[in-house]
């Protein structure tokens, strides 16, 4: 039996101050694996972030800490990592996409030099190497015009463009997961439905695992093998994606099924 990309087992995330503590996930069992997607879903505050931002350890330490569980990576332990061990597996093996470009690039800084940084923290090949990995990956994201976009600045792109960047970014590397925290929210239809389209292809091509973050089932639909439904920092259903949409078993799976608008078509009165 091969070993699962990501398997995560009992995990338990909380959040403490000086008068309290909050269970922001409690005791979720998930798995990864290698060319599939999981899509994870839930209303805002069910956890899934907070899930999501775990398996590389990006919750701050304080508040967060993880009182039980594991974080396996193809059968490492994330959680019982050092970090340094952590950081050579950050951005080299597992890679992730968040939902707002202009938040996470720096706007002073060019296209290029941010996408070439990725590869130098990791030490990983020459410059004349690490440029044309650069320029390759833009070319891997559909960005037109690669040589033209990585002299460019953050805000000279268009927000489809920036996304795409974001996507280039992660895979310099070549990484065997990429986790995707609401990568389409912020994007037009049009725009969102490339940016899909873009990471089912990317992932035929790459065999990559993708962990998806959203809280839009239409994009779970358009992209997911399984799903898994987060309800106040825990799980309440997972499985096919094909299954839970139609036979779903959780009240809370049942009232978000509902809550998806649909375009009615029927003869005016």
């Amino acid at each position: 039996m091969t070993t699962p990309l990501l398997e995560i087992s009992d995990l338990h995330i909380s959040f403490s101050s000086r008068r309290t503590e909050v269970a922001a996930v409690r005791g979720i069992d998930l798995v990864v694996e290698e060319g599939r997607t999981l899509a994870l879903v839930g209303e805002s505050g069910s956890g899934k972030s907070s899930t999501a931002l775990s398996v590389l350890r990006l919750n701050p330490e304080p508040p967060a800490t993880y009182p039980r569980g594991e974080i396996r990576f193809e059968g490492t332990d994330l959680l019982a990592l050092s970090p340094k061990q952590l950081r050579a597996v950050r951005g080299r093996d597992i890679s992730m996409v968040f939902q707002d470009p202009m938040a996470t690039l720096n706007p002073l800084r060019t296209v290029g030099s941010q996408l070439i940084e990725v590869m130098s923290i990791h030490r990983t090949g020459t410059r004349r190497d690490r440029r044309r990995r650069m320029l390759e990956a833009l070319e891997q994201a559909r960005v037109p015009e690669p040589e033209q976009r990585a002299a460019q600045y953050p805000h000279q792109l268009s927000g489809g463009l920036r996304q795409r960047v974001m996507l280039a970014m992660a895979l310099m590397s070549r990484p065997r997961l990429l986790i995707a925290d609401e990568p389409t929210t912020a994007l037009d239809v049009t725009t969102q439905a490339e940016i899909l389209d873009l990471l089912r292809t990317l992932q035929a091509e790459t065999g990559m695992g993708i962990l998806l973050i959203t809280h839009d089932l239409g994009v779970v639909a358009s992209v997911a093998d399984r799903v898994a439904v987060m309800h106040a920092g825990a799980l309440v259903e997972q499985g096919d994606v094909l299954q839970v949409f139609e036979e779903p078993r959780a009240e809370y799976t049942r009232g978000l099924l509902a809550a998806t608008p649909r375009l009615e078509i029927g003869t005016p009165a």
